[in-house]
């Protein structure tokens, strides 16, 4: 049986991924920060029929539960099969960076970017053990720059410009880390949800959060997904 590591997985989008993907018969381990959380949502899984899936407590922002985590995860399996890097923040609404508050940046920031890359860094060796390893990065179309300065682009992103420059930072990574990998049958590609209504928006989102997590799925358990991509339900977006 495959195996998947979610985080953020105790509700929203990451929780619905962590359900469909327990769904298409992957082992998933629920990355959660709380504790109680997390096990409220494994039981939850598993009440409904979903035994293949197990909590690993992770705070993506704390370098010592991530370490904690991977040897947690590690005394289960000896192999990782696909990272799904979903933990994020906005950082609150309405969101402007000519008068942001800098620390409320640097939180973003330390979830949404530096927390991908110290989590990836973390599983990398249990990912290399894998026969095709995945690494998911949950991003945003905010996170495009060439959507961002299309004359079409939503002017509601301007309630998301924090949110939107760490999910820039996010492509960057994605880019970098699977060039770094190209020659390796590593995978890592971004996606994004779209617009779902969750608690990251005041569930003012227009796709549900079985629809965004389905994207994510799609992708993740495609072979057609390319290393370097960035993808949305339509297909390819432009970075």
């Amino acid at each position: 049986m495959k195996t998947v590591l979610v985080t953020g997985a105790n509700k929203g989008i990451g929780f619905e991924t962590a359900r469909q993907m327990a769904r298409k018969g992957y082992f998933v381990f629920l990355g959660c920060r709380d504790r109680d959380r997390g096990l409220d949502a494994v039981n939850t899984l598993k009440q409904s029929g979903l035994l293949n899936v197990e909590l690993i407590v992770i705070d993506v922002c704390d370098q010592g539960s991530i370490e904690h985590a991977r040897i947690v995860l590690g005394s289960f399996v000896s192999s990782l099969d696909i990272l799904i890097n979903n933990a994020a923040i906005t950082g609150g609404q309405p969101q402007k960076v000519s008068t942001c508050e800098p620390m409320t940046l640097r939180q973003v920031f330390e979830t949404n970017y530096f927390g991908v890359v110290q989590t990836t860094q973390q599983f990398i060796p249990l990912l290399r053990k894998s026969g095709g390893p995945v690494i998911v990065n949950v991003s945003s179309e905010v996170g495009s720059l060439s959507m961002q300065t299309s004359p079409e682009r939503n002017p509601n992103w301007d309630l998301f410009s924090l949110y939107g420059s760490s999910k820039v930072a996010l492509n960057s990574f994605t880019v970098t880390l699977s060039n770094e990998l190209r020659d390796t049958n590593f995978r890592v590609f971004s996606v994004t949800p779209g617009y779902t209504a969750t608690d990251l928006n005041q569930h003012q989102g227009i796709k549900t959060v079985e629809e965004g997590a389905s994207t994510i799925v799609k992708y993740a358990t495609s072979q057609n997904s390319a290393n370097g991509g960035f993808y949305r339900e339509e297909g390819l977006v432009s970075w």
